[in-house]
């Protein structure tokens, strides 16, 4: 099985620039605890994810008020990406390596064209590999 089989497409995306409490509301639109940050609209070059968590962990547990921050100041950029034709077994077994729960796929071009999460994997994969893959990404690090 390959990642594009059950990919999910159409994700939406903010920029850099995007105050939290737009990216929050995006979530809350798209029912989703994860936003890809493009450089742009037209290019769609990921430069970073957001996460409920981080929105959580870097800004209110902090102190901080995420009203009028910027999506980039709490951003991660150390990004686990895969293609669309990436093997899911490859992909689950970095996703467990690295321990994240959701993955940007890139298009040949470098463009966000989907996410990969656990749920996508619960709902399509094998039963054995959505187990292992939430055993793993959840054991602490």
């Amino acid at each position: 099985m390959l990642v594009k089989e059950i990919m999910t497409e159409l994700v939406a995306c903010c920029t850099p620039d995007t105050k939290l409490q737009e990216v929050a509301r995006m979530m809350v639109d798209a029912d989703c605890g994860a936003i890809p940050v493009i450089a742009d609209a037209e290019s769609r070059r990921l430069i970073g994810i957001i996460t409920d968590r981080d929105i959580v962990c870097r800004t209110i547990a902090k102190g901080k008020n995420p009203m009028d921050q910027p999506a980039k100041v709490y951003m991660s950029t150390d990004l686990l990406c895969v293609a669309p034709e990436t093997d899911l077994d490859q992909c689950c077994a970095m996703m467990e390596e690295r321990k994240v729960r959701r993955v940007p796929v890139l298009d040949a071009n470098d463009r966000c064209c989907g996410i990969l999460s656990q749920a996508d994997i619960a709902r399509h994969a094998p039963y054995r590999e959505t187990v292992q893959v939430v055993k793993e990404v959840s054991q602490p690090a």
